[in-house]
C-alpha cells in the first residue's frame, strides 16, 4: 500500500515553472529550496519572478553559539515578498540539547504563517547514539513547549534508518535521498518534505541549491505553520513534558 502510495503522488503534476537540478523537478504539488550562507546573497524578487516557489527553508543557527551570517537578510526578504518561511537549526550531538534549543528560540523571531522550526539532524560526531538522541530529544520538547508547535525532523534516509526509526515518529519528516524515487521509510514513517537533490540551477542564486517537494496541498502546508497563542513562555527547565 505505501509503494501505491507513493506511485499515486508521483502522478500529481507540478505548478508552473520547474527548477532545474541534476534531475527533473518530481512529480509534486508543493515546490521550494532550502538555502544558507553557501548560497550567498541571494536575489529573492528574481526567484519567485522566475519560479513558483511554495516556501523556502533558511539556516538560522547551529550549535550553542552560531548564527548564519545571511539568517537576517533572507529571513526578512522572505517575509517581504510573501513566501512562506522556515528556521532550521543544525544540530551538534557534542552541545547541551537546551542550550542549543534557547539558541534558536532567542536568534528566530517566528511571525504567524511560519513553517514550524526545523531541527537538522545528520551528523553523530563520535557521540554515543542514546545520548545524541536524548539531546536532540531535549531541543524538540524545548522548543515545542515554547511555541506550542512540533518541530520539522530533517535528516538523509540512511540516518534516518540507521539512527532516528522508531524514536521521532510522531514529528513531521524531512527527508534528503537524492534520487528520481521517492523516500521509502521503515515502519509506519512517511514524510512530509522530499529533498530530492542538492544540485538546483535557480534563477536568482548564483549557486547550486537545495531542492525541495512537500507532499501535500497548500492547506495542508498551511497546518504545519506556527500562529501565536496567549500564555506561552520561554522554557525554564528540561524536565518538563511537552
Amino acid at each position: 500500500m505505501r509503494l501505491i502510495s507513493v506511485m499515486l503522488f508521483l502522478l500529481v503534476p507540478l505548478w508552473g515553472t520547474q527548477m532545474v537540478g541534476s534531475l527533473d523537478a518530481p512529480a509534486a504539488t508543493l515546490q521550494g529550496i532550502d538555502v544558507s550562507h553557501h548560497q550567498s546573497e541571494i536575489d529573492w524578487a528574481r526567484v519567485t519572478q522566475r519560479h513558483d516557489l511554495h516556501f523556502a527553508f533558511v539556516k538560522a543557527t547551529e550549535g550553542g553559539d552560531f548564527e548564519d551570517t545571511l539568517f537576517c537578510s533572507n529571513w526578512s526578504a522572505l517575509r517581504e515578498i510573501g513566501v512562506r518561511r522556515g528556521a532550521y537549526h543544525f544540530f551538534r550531538p557534542g552541545t547541551c540539547g537546551y542550550e542549543q534549543a534557547l539558541h534558536f528560540l532567542k536568534t528566530v523571531v517566528l511571525e504567524p504563517g511560519d513553517l514550524a522550526p526545523v531541527l537538522d539532524l545528520e551528523v553523530t560526531e563520535g557521540v554515543q547514539t542514546t545520548d545524541m538522541l536524548e539531546e536532540a530529544r531535549v531541543w524538540l520538547q524545548t522548543v515545542e513547549r515554547s511555541l506550542n508547535i512540533r518541530p520539522i525532523i530533517y535528516t538523509n534516509q540512511n540516518f534516518y534508518e540507521k539512527y532516528l526509526s522508531g524514536v521521532f515518529d510522531n514529528y513531521p519528516l524531512w527527508i534528503a535521498r537524492y534520487s528520481d524515487e521517492a523516500p521509502l521509510l521503515s515502519g509506519a514513517a512517511v514524510w512530509n518534505f522530499w529533498q530530492y537533490s542538492d544540485e538546483g540551477q535557480v534563477d536568482g542564486i548564483g549557486r547550486e541549491v537545495d531542492l525541495n517537494v512537500f507532499r501535500g496541498t497548500p492547506e495542508m502546508l498551511d497546518r504545519m505553520c506556527w500562529f501565536p497563542a496567549e500564555g506561552l513562555q520561554m522554557p525554564m527547565d528540561t524536565n518538563a513534558s511537552p
